[in-house]
């Protein structure tokens, strides 16, 4: 397929955003019910430990990315991890709510944070979930070219392919989404009217996700990103495909010694 950069509903600026945090809320239940991120933990130890670095800054977190899939891991791997939470949207609810789980392990920051022009943590390695088919490709260059001015490493992860099987799946999501929205929390009686007896929830989510198969970057294009952002040859890039789920990571990393943050 080629890349097309259609339209999704949680870009736009004038979308409700009780209905972006249901649609984020129903990506991290998902992905966190899947293990959609189970083979990242390892990829991000042996980042945090070449870069000597223990903090994270996510950008994109949505309604709390994969961390409670992989911080657990992460831990383990590195006692020291720390990751901070951020949104061009910040989704405050769900950012409190990990932050309870995990109080010595996760804040968040609640103004808005561009991915393209980071001015905050700079020296914390980036990581970016399910968020880099968001931006066309000027901004997503933006981005790895942030983070190379930075001289910080950047993971991008990916939970689909621009391929006929990932199409298939999202064309199957509003059952996805009818069958586990009783069990997403916090309860909310709003999200079952806009699941079930308005449902425009898994109409939404279904649009979003076909077009999000349509936007992501095969390995070539991440390729050419990196080559654009990095003219200088300064970083290593890495495409990684994991084998113990469909994720995928680019990895970029500093190839000067990196100091402890």
């Amino acid at each position: 397929m080629a890349r097309i950069h259609l339209f999704e509903w949680e870009d736009q600026l004038w979308f409700p955003s009780f209905l972006r945090n249901y649609m984020t809320d129903f990506l991290e239940f998902v992905s966190h019910a899947s293990k959609l991120h189970r083979g990242v933990p390892s990829k991000l130890a042996e980042v945090m430990k070449s870069s000597n670095k223990n903090h994270i800054l996510d950008l994109g977190s949505g309604g709390g990315g994969p961390w409670r899939q992989v911080l657990p891991v992460l831990t383990d791997a590195n006692p020291k991890s720390k990751v901070t939470l951020s949104d061009f949207y910040p989704n405050i609810r769900a950012f409190e709510k990990l932050e309870s789980q995990f109080p010595n392990s996760v804040d968040f920051i609640a103004e808005s944070v561009d991915a393209r022009q980071v001015k905050t943590h700079e020296n914390a390695i980036r990581t970016q979930f399910l968020s880099l088919h968001h931006f066309k490709p000027a901004d997503a260059t933006a981005i790895l070219k942030n983070a190379v001015e930075a001289n910080t490493p950047i993971v991008i992860v990916e939970g689909q392919s621009r391929n006929v099987p990932s199409m298939i799946g999202m064309l199957f999501s509003p059952i996805t989404t009818l069958l586990v929205t009783p069990f997403i929390k916090p309860f909310k009686l709003s999200r079952l009217l806009f699941t079930y007896l308005i449902p425009i929830l898994p109409l939404l989510i279904m649009w979003d996700g076909i077009v999000s198969v349509l936007r992501t970057y095969s390995k070539p294009e991440l390729e050419g990103l990196s080559e654009a952002a990095d003219p200088e040859g300064k970083f290593n890039w890495e495409y990684v495909k994991s084998e113990k789920s469909p994720a995928t990571m680019f990895v970029g990393m500093p190839i000067s010694n990196q100091t402890e943050d």
